[in-house]
């Protein structure tokens, strides 16, 4: 009898091990690709930074103004006052949805400084190269 105990032990323990280690390294390949979609290294790094502070990506911010050009300032300016506007609780709007459209302007923003940020780098680059 107990030897029939043991044995059921020992199988469901390797039946157990088997499954935590596939486990580990469907988790490991998932964390990889996500890395190579956010671009990885400091890259990666700063844009996980960014969703996390303001709580929403690049692309939702996008969505929610309904812009796809982040160099059209005046458009974006136009239609986030517009969505402010519209989701004004005084105006019988949402200000959960006021609020989206405020971090999405936000979101964007961060974007747009960054992207300068890194233009200024690569000028200074250049200019001390020569």
């Amino acid at each position: 009898m107990a030897k029939y105990l043991i044995q059921v032990i020992v199988a469901g323990t390797q039946v157990v091990g088997r499954a935590f280690v596939r486990a580990l390294k469907q988790e490991y390949t998932a964390s990889q690709q996500a890395a190579q979609r956010a671009g990885g290294g400091k890259q990666g790094a700063r844009k996980a930074a960014a969703d996390t502070s303001l709580g929403m990506t690049l692309q939702e911010a996008k969505q929610i103004l309904n812009v796809s050009d982040l160099g059209d300032v005046k458009t974006i300016n136009e239609k986030y006052q517009h969505l402010f506007d519209v989701n004004d609780k005084t105006k019988g709007g949402s200000f959960y949805l006021q609020s989206k459209v405020v971090r999405a302007k936000e979101r964007i923003e961060m974007d747009v400084k960054q992207t300068l940020d890194n233009k200024e780098k690569k000028s200074e680059a250049k200019k001390e190269e020569t």
